[in-house]
């Protein structure tokens, strides 16, 4: 262990605040190298061009350098017009406490009483919190703040609650490597990937929109057994021509940040599928389109050029999405605990409850409560800051894409 590990031995903490510009932190090491201090910790943050820069570093040994460090770091804060403070004590930061989380709130806008709300909550569960850090500030603002010294699942449930009082979303989840893993995304499509409901484009040239509609909201409160409704509404389409089919490709509308969030997961390397209680008919015109890994839903059978009324094949529903999102796992080489889930239905919740993470989009309330985090705003992408992605990195990573297509 060497004397700046030891717990008793003396450190200080330099501070530096100012204007920020180039060739500030190698000035500060190289005023304090001089006094052949260790370094131990450092933080930086830099927030509308102004800087705060901390150094904990060991004190000198040799008698009178500390006085002589102190006089030199002022002094050369000074002839850079920045302000200087530093404060004696023993041994490295305290440790941070047992139980760590990332808590990632989302606003639109975020308010000072919503974030003090959340902060307050954070402190009531025993968390303390370490670090903030801004992942985005539009579409909505994200910050993200580590948390240490309160288990995740005692956090999620605390501010689940207080997140839904002040009407932002708050997403908690635990601290590691596996964050970062989670390789395989999965996600539903009507009203998630997609704006639209499927079967109500189908019934919409069926003329039967009103009666279909009512059906499938029923479905998606849980009110009603999904396999039956399924089958009750596919029987009102019997007799469309085939040709419909590219129709209600050519009207889907993608959710807004849908191509931004799976360009950007495949980019980090993920896989990403979509499970449907719709149609085969419209998720595999968009894996092609989107270039998805896996895509699985139900099929709506065709003899003679006319829909029959029927489904072919294995029934896609609450039960089948989570056993797809094993199937894809396993297909992918993924943990189950490094896959995530998004969706909005009451048909979503046993895939939301078997992924790592499970993300209610804009769902409904039974879906919102059971699920480990929920999202509100309608930007898909979203979802990328509760992975740690910020808004700075997607767009970099774009920016780098359009250079390399130019050239």
């Amino acid at each position: 262990m060497s004397a700046s590990q030891k717990s008793d031995v003396r450190t200080l903490l330099v501070k530096i605040f100012g204007k920020d510009r180039p060739g500030i932190t190698a000035g500060l090491f190289d005023t304090l190298a001089a006094y052949a201090v260790d370094v131990i910790d450092i933080e930086q943050v830099v927030s509308r061009g102004r800087l705060v820069l901390c150094a904990l570093v060991s004190a000198p040994t040799r008698p009178g350098d500390e006085g002589e460090l102190r006089a030199t770091v002022h002094s050369w804060a000074e002839s850079l017009r920045l302000q200087a403070e530093i404060i004696s004590g023993t041994g490295d930061n305290r440790p941070r406490g047992s139980g760590r989380s990332h808590v990632t709130v989302l606003g639109h806008p975020l308010t000072a009483e919503s974030t003090a709300a959340i902060a307050a909550r954070i402190t009531e569960t025993g968390g303390n919190i370490d670090r903030i850090f801004r992942l985005a500030k539009y579409p909505v603002t994200a910050v993200e703040f580590a948390v240490s010294g309160a288990e995740t699942e005692a956090l999620r449930t605390a501010l689940a609650t207080q997140a839904a009082q002040i009407g932002v979303d708050v997403a908690v989840v635990s601290a590691g490597l596996h964050r970062r893993a989670q390789r395989l995304v999965v996600m539903d499509v009507d009203s998630t990937l997609i704006q639209d409901e499927v079967i109500e484009l189908f019934a919409a040239h069926a003329g039967c929109e009103d009666q279909v509609a009512e059906v499938t909201a029923a479905a998606m409160r849980g009110e009603l057994d999904f396999e039956q409704s399924l089958h009750a509404r596919v029987a009102l389409l019997a007799g469309l021509d085939a040709s419909v089919v590219d129709k209600v490709r050519s009207e889907v509308r993608l959710t807004r940040g849908a191509r931004t969030l799976i360009r950007t997961l495949k980019r980090l390397g993920f896989q990403v599928g979509v499970v449907s209680g719709g149609f085969t008919q419209v998720t595999d015109d968009l894996k092609d389109r989107l270039g998805l890994d896996f895509a699985s839903a139900n099929t709506l059978e065709i003899v003679d050029g006319k829909l029959t009324g029927r489904v072919t094949g294995e029934i896609v529903d609450r039960a089948g999405k989570a056993r797809l999102l094993r199937r894809f796992a396993a297909e992918a080489g993924v943990p189950l605990a490094q896959t995530v889930a998004i969706g909005d239905g009451a048909n979503d919740l046993d895939m939301l409850n078997a992924a790592g993470l499970g993300v209610a989009f804009n769902a409904k309330p039974v879906v919102r409560e059971a699920a480990h985090t929920a999202v509100n705003v309608p930007f898909l992408d979203t979802v990328l800051y509760l992975l740690g992605v910020t808004r700075e990195e997607v767009e970099a990573a774009d920016a780098e894409s359009e250079t390399a297509v130019e050239h």
